[in-house]
């Protein structure tokens, strides 16, 4: 694992299944499963470690809400969700959570003229656009904000998603930190009442939703605006610094955030003068006591190498890896609490 100042780590797809099972030895073609929140880097880290290992990891980017539900079903060997579980969660689920992979949820738009990183907004401002309290383009606050670039007085239509997503428990986690108001009549959650705007589902829909409509902002991971090339909006963070979402902003939130070794940590509105203020992390949740212990030990396997030899991966997807002291709580956490029934370590 690289150290921390050149840490990286983190769907684009339903599910994978990389190679034929009868292209692997039958010793080999071990095969796990993984649903939830639609990060790329699990895709890409699945196909390695079958190139590695012979491992089949199918994983099934379904949302973090369907993700948990998979996992409490028992269908999936692992879930993946970007709203960490409180311990009450977890305790009555009889799940442990750690995090996996570090990204920014950035907002993005399209205005006729303006590029990546022209308008610069602040939280308070953002919130009030999504609670529809500011309508046009060139509403006084977003020009006090942006003196020197032209704005039309095109109205605002916010798109948001309509899918009970983790993506939207970041976003919504960052407005009820930087608006009272949001707090009050919104809140934060992967799904909530929203005061205005149209829902796409899904990273693509939101892409779609946002390039087809003139005057648009929506909300995506940083990794599908970047694809789709849609101009990304500076924020201003907790310190008064404009910041770009990128890799390096994300590292600085992730830096700054306060780990412990109850890995729930919440990075949104992390202070740094470089800091993303919208940086969340994904967060893997598997069976306390797992009816097939031997699929969750090679889950844990698959994880453990990921933390060792993902890092490239993730950074080509700018994504951010843990901090080394948090792999090591991750693996101590693994050795004391997830057991078979009868109460041995998993295999």
């Amino acid at each position: 694992m690289k150290a921390f100042s050149t840490i990286t780590f983190a769907g684009l797809i339903a599910a994978t299944s990389l190679l034929p099972a009868s292209a692997l030895s039958p010793a080999a073609a071990m095969e796990i499963s993984g649903a939830g929140a639609p990060h790329p880097i699990f895709v890409k880290w699945a196909d390695a470690y079958q190139t590695e290992t012979g491992t089949v990891v199918n994983y099934y980017a379904i949302g973090s809400a369907n993700g948990i539900k998979q996992i409490r079903n028992n269908i999936v060997t692992f879930g993946v969700s970007d709203m960490p579980l409180k311990a009450d969660q977890l305790n009555r689920e009889g799940l442990i959570q750690f995090p996996g992979v570090i990204g920014g949820t950035v907002p993005v738009m399209n205005l006729e003229g303006i590029k990546a990183g022209e308008v610069r907004l602040d939280g308070t401002t953002l919130a009030k656009i999504f609670l529809g309290e500011i309508k046009t383009w060139n509403h006084p606050a977003i020009v006090a904000l942006n003196p020197s670039t032209t704005l039309p007085p095109h109205p605002i239509v916010v798109v948001h998603r309509s899918d009970d997503i983790g993506t939207t428990f970041i976003w919504t986690s960052y407005l009820s930190k930087v608006s009272p108001e949001w707090k009050s009549k919104v809140g934060e959650s992967t799904s909530v009442d929203w005061p205005t705007g149209i829902g796409a589902n899904g990273n693509e829909g939101m892409v779609t939703s946002v390039q087809n409509t003139m005057g648009a902002i929506g909300y995506v991971e940083y990794v599908y605006a970047k694809q789709s090339r849609l101009a990304t909006v500076s924020m201003i963070n907790k310190d008064g610094k404009t910041v770009e979402p990128g890799f390096t902003a994300f590292q600085a939130a992730a830096r700054n955030g306060r780990w412990s070794k109850e890995d729930n940590v919440i990075l949104t509105h992390q202070p740094g003068a470089a800091s993303w203020p919208i940086t969340g992390a994904a967060f893997i949740l598997v069976q306390e006591h797992p009816k097939d212990p031997i699929a969750v030990g090679e889950a844990l396997n698959f994880f453990a190498w990921a933390f060792t030899k993902g890092d490239k991966m993730a950074e080509d997807l700018d994504y951010v890896p843990l901090p080394q002291n948090v792999v090591v709580d991750i693996e101590n956490v693994w050795a004391s609490k997830i057991k078979e029934a009868i109460g041995r370590p998993v295999p």
